[in-house]
């Protein structure tokens, strides 16, 4: 729709916000919750009725538990069923490397806590419920934008009440890679791309099964498994657009070719039962070249979607969330944040964001592409990966880039009793 148009909907309510939050992923609930810590009226609009939905990133890295402890929230927290991983162990081939020691980083909580998103984005939700400034609303799918010129004055959405209109002075995207935000603000995308898709699916786990092994890569092959304790998380990373390919190999021939892989999952298979178990993520790698326009804002997955590579999607959103509440915060409280203050957020995060994504590509340049050409020769680990197992002081430095990244933040926004 054109800037500086609106139409009316038959029985359309319109609500009046500062801050109007589009997504309830981690980017949006945590920035909805320290901005309604600072006293700041926000609306945050999640378009489904809950957030339990499978296969998304679990992984909760030092750097969030760092945030959870400077907001008090951390002892709450890690009573929330989870698991804890400090060492990440790959084989490449036969042979098993050391890759990352996060005992051997200054983090405050030297583990990555493994817990269903929907369990911490429901924590933000509960806990966010004593701030009288914040209001989450469910079910509420935003469709498009309310444009005033060539200003962002606010969002349309479908509820099930009816449509609404929600005038705010500034609005923030957070609804992800296929974010509705940006594409309506038009906002252009730089795909640089990414050589796999992921199968992600559950195998049972028995109690006595253990293994601290999470990545394998062979010729031709590449999978990961996380312990969730009652079940093995697993990613089977294919080449892109081969998804069609190993159906039509039929599910015996998968099962086959993750158990030959990881034989410790032998018996937990049993639970693909259908190819409905297995879920298809189509892996992206992407950035805004500007995050504003007047009166909006995107940051999170809608702003920089991430390749799996490191699981740190998480935990970069959550980034984002503390440096926008630390930057725009005070401004909020008092009126609507010109565009060069919103950019402010861009520059803040765009050096780590940047790093984090050269990162992954590099890993997908030299480990994902050649673990997945057919054919190849027996694989052995890359070097670097055989110098890291060799030195153990270098599992912290890897360990570091991953668990608690580049420039992490720190909570400096304004809390004001709710």
């Amino acid at each position: 729709m054109d800037a500086g148009t609106s139409s009316e909907r038959p029985n359309q309510r319109t609500l009046t916000t500062r801050c109007c939050i589009v997504g309830g992923g981690p980017a949006g609930m945590m920035l909805g919750y320290l901005l309604g810590r600072a006293g700041v009226e926000t609306v945050v609009l999640e378009k489904h009725e809950d957030f339990f939905r499978d296969f998304r990133g679990d992984t909760v890295h030092p750097s969030t538990l760092q945030v959870m402890d400077e907001l008090g929230l951390i002892d709450a927290f890690l009573k929330l069923p989870h698991q804890q991983l400090q060492k990440m162990d790959g084989k490449f081939g036969d042979t098993s490397v050391r890759i990352a020691d996060i005992s051997r980083t200054d983090a405050k909580y030297p583990f990555i806590a493994f817990m269903p998103q929907w369990d911490f984005l429901n924590f933000l939700r509960e806990y966010g419920k004593r701030f009288t400034s914040l209001k989450v609303m469910m079910k509420a799918d935003a469709t498009d934008l309310i444009w005033s010129g060539d200003r962002v004055v606010g969002v349309k959405a479908d509820t099930p009440e009816g449509p609404v209109e929600i005038r705010a002075d500034l609005t923030i995207g957070c609804d992800g890679r296929h974010s509705v935000v940006r594409q309506c603000a038009r906002l252009e995308v730089d795909e640089i791309g990414a050589p796999m898709d992921v199968l992600w699916f559950r195998a049972g786990r028995h109690p006595d099964e253990n293994e601290s092994l999470f990545a394998r890569v062979d010729s031709g092959k590449m999978m990961v498994t996380f312990d969730r304790g009652d079940y093995w998380q697993c990613a089977y990373v294919i080449a892109k657009g081969q998804y069609d390919a190993v159906k039509a190999r039929g599910l015996d021939a998968f099962r086959a070719d993750v158990t030959g892989m990881a034989p410790i999952l032998k018996s937990g298979m049993s639970d693909v039962k259908t190819w409905d178990d297995v879920k298809l993520l189509t892996v992206a790698i992407n950035r805004l070249k500007r995050w504003t326009r007047p009166g909006l804002l995107c940051i999170g997955d809608a702003a920089h979607a991430m390749s799996p590579v490191g699981g740190v999607g998480v935990n970069l959103a959550v980034q984002d969330a503390v440096a926008t509440a630390n930057l725009l915060a005070a401004k909020l409280v008092s009126g609507s944040p010109s565009e060069e203050e919103l950019d402010a957020v861009r520059r803040r995060r765009e050096f780590p964001m940047r790093m984090t994504q050269a990162m992954q590509i590099m890993v997908q340049n030299n480990i994902i592409s050649a673990a997945l050409k057919p054919g190849g020769q027996p694989l052995k680990a890359p070097f670097f990966a055989r110098i890291v197992n060799a030195v153990p002081w270098l599992q912290g430095i890897t360990a570091r880039f991953i668990a608690i990244g580049v420039r992490p933040e720190h909570v400096r926004s304004p809390s004001s009793a709710g």
